[in-house]
């Protein structure tokens, strides 16, 4: 296998920090907010999950690249991330799947990659001080050039990455979960449909819908909820899915609307991550934002119904508040933090979770949850 010839890259952050490390992907300079992510495995669903977009993505794991990547395994349509950090990036790949290199991935999706570098390091920077922005470029080496770029750039707060990754237009979604016996996806049956708004949904919770047997049809994240509505009182459909997605999710005044109008049609209501911060925020609770976010494949939960710990995949950097519990019942307790994981509200047809029951990659312990909102939908 050919070798790919790292150059150099220069990464200035907004506590002061200055470093030079080694680049592989594409070429530039961009503009992001870094995080950390703890998962030991699966980096390609990690790059193409579109809740990444805007950020750069620390890894803790220090071998990266060593499995290649494969059309199989995207959780979207592309790669949105702003760039990948990592100790060492191994360009010899070797998996009987693989059909591309990781850097052949970033460099079609015009992704920055970032290696020889120390990741502990970072990681703990991060986890002290909280998430932040930085400017990475393979063309800028003067510091002061790199703080005026970073300090004139807006904010991933106050941009809305949903226009970006939501889809175009309407399409089914009707694979299930991937066979690893047959190495295949599966066709399950399904007997109900539901409409997903998508604002940066991932494959695998697709999947996980259609295996608890529901139709699925993927909306755009504009879509008028007077067209979800009348879908729902023809008996067309019988529940919605709000999915995860990028950014801060107080700039989303639109989907904001859209989600009381759903909640005040007494529609059965699934969220995950983003939509369930949404379910939040319209119901008057904002969301606040976490220290460093929560970003792996290792986070145990535990459910106040059963008693069980799961181990969870995390991937979000905002919470719904305490006082959330006015109008919903806590149904899932982060055991890192404390904080608010899932809930029940009360009007009885409405669920949410934080974490992210689909994993892929991660645990599956949470997977039951699509089953419980496959029983709430209306025949």
């Amino acid at each position: 296998m050919k070798g790919v010839a790292l150059s150099k890259i220069w990464l200035y952050f907004e506590n002061g920090l200055f470093l030079e490390a080694k680049s592989f992907g594409a070429e530039g300079t961009t503009v992001g907010e870094v995080v950390f992510n703890t998962s030991l495995s699966g980096y390609q669903e990690i790059i193409t999950d579109p809740s990444y977009a805007g950020q750069f993505i620390t890894f803790t794991m220090p071998e990266i690249g060593n499995v290649g990547c494969n059309s199989e395994d995207f959780e979207s349509n592309g790669a949105f991330c702003k760039g990948v950090i990592v100790r060492s990036y191994q360009q010899r790949y070797s998996n009987f799947r693989a059909e591309e290199s990781l850097d052949e991935l970033l460099k079609r999706f015009n992704i920055l990659g970032i290696c020889d570098i120390d990741t502990r390091y970072l990681t703990k920077m991060l986890r002290d001080e909280g998430a932040m922005e930085m400017v990475a470029s393979t063309e800028i080496s003067d510091k002061e050039e790199l703080a005026k770029i970073l300090n004139s750039s807006l904010k991933i707060g106050d941009i809305n990455y949903i226009k970006e990754v939501t889809t175009k237009k309407p399409y089914i979604h009707n694979s299930g979960k991937y066979d690893a016996r047959e190495f295949k996806y599966t066709k399950p049956t399904t007997s109900k449909k539901i409409v997903a708004y998508d604002f940066g949904i991932k494959r695998n919770i697709l999947n996980e819908l259609v295996t608890s047997g529901l139709e699925v049809e993927v909306i755009p994240a504009d879509t008028k909820a007077s067209v979800v509505i009348d879908k729902f009182k023809s008996n067309e459909i019988g529940g919605v899915f709000l999915s995860n997605g990028p950014g801060d999710p107080l700039v989303l005044d639109e989907q904001k609307e859209i989600v009381k109008e759903l909640i005040d049609a007494k529609i059965p209501i699934f969220g995950i991550c983003l939509g369930h911060q949404m379910l939040s925020i319209a119901h008057g609770f904002d969301t606040y934002k976490l220290k460093f976010g929560h970003h792996g494949g290792n986070h145990p939960v535990k459910s106040q119904e059963s008693g069980k710990v799961e181990i969870t995949a995390q991937n979000h950097n905002y919470n719904v508040p305490d006082s959330i519990t006015n109008v919903a019942k806590v149904t899932h307790i982060n055991l890192f933090d404390n904080t608010i994981e899932g809930l029940e509200y009360r009007c009885g047809n409405i669920i949410s979770v934080q974490h992210h029951p689909e994993a892929s990659p991660g645990p599956h312990e949470s997977a039951y949850i699509f089953k419980e909102f496959s029983k709430k939908v209306k025949v």
